[in-house]
């Protein structure tokens, strides 16, 4: 298949006239127009083609969520993110008792063949900051002890990012442990102070979780005043930052200091989407067992006391970073594709280059999806 008449998101920039060459699932050519070859030609009617997107952080979408462990549920998820340009993603528990998470990490191989979005799991708790639970249920909050860490190295091949407190006892061996077997740390719902966070990435921990929310910050201590998670994130080259780029979870001004302090490269847009993703205007839905509304675009615990992660797909995010924070259409692009795949170690996705994987996104001059591909196979049509 040759792509045709498109407007190529490339990681420097944005290039015209050129046509994708694809073969077996794989980019084997980025190259000037050339006559008919026999192979088949779609044309793209001048629409931007950008690396699909990668999701390291969604909870759910149309009243499904990732801790029913069930195929019928990672279907609707995945359904529903590859209508905002998703070609990979990291189904996300919540804290939860151990069983229930393993439940997920269970059923996520028998799943991949027929749903390739799925990457893997990204594991949010159980073990955080009892300070800064955010939505999570804080009943099953716990330490992670060496016994729990073993259980779940057994499963690492499908466990390829932990979000954990780096404060807590037997924190600091559990990120070396995970960090050794491939699996990406970061640092989330968590109280850190600045030399706790500093620890954390000195055994290995190299993101943080949504970055600004459920994080703490400079506060003081003593007479002195001391940095928290955030800065530590914002001042260190090699921490990557999560960003939920809604519109709700963090305020332009903000997202305008990270994408100064951490450019594309160190910023991965995900949507922390929940189950009320996709659903209508006052629907009600639950979150790891906590009763939940969607209301004015936003995923809301049932009193409105918090957020409860986000209704929003990867395209919305690219959106709100292009037109309410200034950042070339490129940049953003890179930070929903290639900076996730980075982080992750998915060498094959997040960029259009030779070799690389057909995931594809079709994106509108107006920034909507028209269509989405993985593998060069179409799994998204307007």
């Amino acid at each position: 298949m040759i792509l045709t008449n498109l407007r190529a998101v490339l990681s420097d920039g944005i290039r015209d006239g050129l046509e994708i060459v694809v073969q077996n699932g794989v980019i084997t050519g980025i190259r000037e127009p050339t006559r008919g070859d026999g192979r088949e030609r779609l044309d793209l009617r001048g629409n931007y083609l950008a690396p699909g997107f990668i999701d390291l952080h969604v909870h759910g979408a149309m009243g499904r969520d990732t801790m029913e462990a069930s195929a019928e549920a990672f279907r609707a998820i995945c359904e529903f993110h590859a209508t905002g340009g998703t070609t990979s993603l990291l189904l996300t528990t919540a804290t939860a008792p151990l069983d229930d998470i393993q439940a997920v990490v269970g059923a996520v191989p028998v799943c991949q063949s027929e749903m390739p979005q799925i990457a893997g799991v990204h594991m949010e708790g159980p073990f955080i900051s009892r300070a800064r639970p955010g939505a999570q249920r804080a009943e099953f909050i716990r330490n992670p002890e060496a016994k729990l860490v073993a259980r779940l190295l057994e499963q690492s091949g499908i466990i390829r990012r932990v979000t954990l407190a780096p404060e807590l006892e037997g924190a600091l061996e559990a990120i070396a442990s995970f960090s050794s077997r491939g699996v990406s740390v970061s640092g989330g719902h968590t109280d850190a102070w600045d030399e706790q966070a500093r620890a954390g990435f000195e055994h290995g921990m190299r993101s943080a979780t949504h970055t600004f929310n459920c994080m703490s910050s400079a506060r003081r201590r003593g007479i002195h005043r001391v940095a928290g998670m955030l800065e530590f994130a914002l001042s260190e080259p090699g921490m990557g930052c999560e960003l939920i780029a809604d519109g709700h979870h963090v305020a332009t001004t903000l997202m305008k200091m990270l994408y100064r302090a951490k450019r594309a490269a160190g910023i991965c847009l995900v949507t922390d989407a929940t189950a009320g993703a996709g659903l209508a205007e006052e629907s009600r839905f639950q979150l790891a067992g906590r009763d939940c509304v969607v209301r004015q675009g936003a995923c809301l615990l049932e009193d409105g006391s918090a957020l409860a992660g986000s209704a929003s797909r990867m395209i919305d995010l690219v959106r709100v970073m292009v037109r309410d924070v200034g950042v070339p259409l490129h940049e953003a692009v890179a930070m929903a594709s290639e900076s996730p795949a980075r982080s992750i170690g998915l060498e094959n996705k997040g960029r259009l280059a030779i070799g690389a994987a057909a995931d594809f996104v079709v994106i509108s001059p107006e920034l909507e999806v028209q269509r989405t591909f993985v593998d060069g196979k179409e799994i998204f049509s307007l």
